[in-house]
């Protein structure tokens, strides 16, 4: 097969995808047979306690990782009126958290509104913010106060503690946007002692390997950050990087597919699947599309029901009692100490 290419703001093909993740390559075992084994097959919800939503694939940068293919020359954002049936859903529904994500969901211009209308609902928010966004205008410089008025959980992304590592996969000059927007978060608290602002930070890999241990990367992230820049978070979370979307065109053009979709299948752990975030999530596309998760999104596999398909239709006993749709990309979350979007999940 030719590799993936992207071409201006268009999507890889989800299709073209699928192929690529259905090939049986080297006795590579098929997840569902994998699941089937360790007795969870069909994997089905244990609850709904977490709504993610993503809010567009507008950013302000163009990460090499990227499994949402966000760029600045997307267009996808989320409307008033699909913001509005997202809270119509967590005022009527019990959840524990709204998980807000894009792109740079601040690039939406519903973002802060939609925080405040949550925050009225007395629900958990996190943000999974970018970091540079905080630099990019002088408009987003006040973000972090936002965050804080609104006692927002924000989950920042940070390659690395040194400045090529970072750039290397994110771009020049994100490095040293980062450090800058988390002094500003530290400087109204957030991740210091005593507070109750909360921020985390994400790893990811930078090639096809999976990541090491989490508390022990923890432990290193917060010593060098804090020696080198006085800058305190909580906890870090270690997430795999999944074969889809530019990293799945990478490993293609790099010919590291193979190999990196044995060793995720090799390292497949029955305990890490018995835990993967879409047992206890629903994810919401920037146009209402219902789906298992977010990675589901990015290939267009929707929710495993005929008569909800979108937030509008949202009918939380159907969805507790769905079957979840796997296929071979699933291998990032249950390879190893296994991987979602807050991290190990064993």
């Amino acid at each position: 097969m030719p590799s993936l290419k992207h071409t201006g703001n268009k999507l890889f093909d989800p299709q073209v995808q699928l192929k690529y993740l259905e090939t049986h390559i080297n006795g590579l075992n098929v997840f569902d047979q994998d699941l089937t084994a360790s007795g969870l097959s069909p994997l089905k919800p244990r609850s709904l306690d977490v709504l993610q939503i993503n809010v567009g694939k507008v950013c302000n940068q163009s990460c090499h990782h990227c499994h949402v293919d966000a760029a600045p020359d997307r267009k996808e954002s989320m409307t008033t009126e699909t913001f509005q049936q997202c809270l119509d859903v967590v005022r009527k529904n019990k959840f524990s958290m709204v998980d807000i994500t894009g792109g740079a969901p601040e690039l939406n211009p519903n973002f802060r509104w939609f925080v405040s209308e949550l925050k009225k609902l007395k629900v958990n928010i996190l943000v999974r913010c970018n970091l540079t966004i905080i630099n990019s205008h002088k408009r987003f410089s006040d973000l972090p106060e936002f965050y804080a008025e609104n006692n927002v959980e924000v989950i920042a992304s940070m390659p690395y503690f040194t400045k090529n590592r970072t750039d290397s996969q994110r771009g020049d000059g994100v490095f040293e946007s980062s450090i800058h927007a988390l002094q500003m978060l530290n400087a109204v608290g957030y991740g210091m002692e005593g507070s109750d602002l909360r921020l985390n930070l994400v790893y990811n890999p930078s090639g096809a390997f999976l990541p090491g241990d989490q508390l022990a990367l923890e432990q290193q992230f917060k010593k060098e950050l804090f020696d080198r820049f006085s800058i305190n978070f909580n906890n870090l979370y270690c997430i795999t990087n999944l074969p889809i979307s530019r990293f799945l065109n990478y490993l293609i053009t790099s010919g590291n597919y193979q190999n990196y979709m044995e060793k995720l299948s090799s390292s497949f752990n029955p305990v890490a699947a018995q835990n993967v975030m879409c047992r206890e999530m629903i994810s919401v596309g920037w146009d209402g599309s219902l789906y298992d998760c977010d990675f589901n999104q990015m290939l267009e596999l929707g929710v495993d029901l005929e008569s909800i398909s979108h937030i509008s239709e949202y009918d939380h006993t159907a969805l507790i009692g769905r079957n979840i749709r796997t296929n071979q990309h699933c291998y990032g979350c249950t390879a190893g100490t296994g991987s979602s979007c807050g991290g190990s999940v064993v």
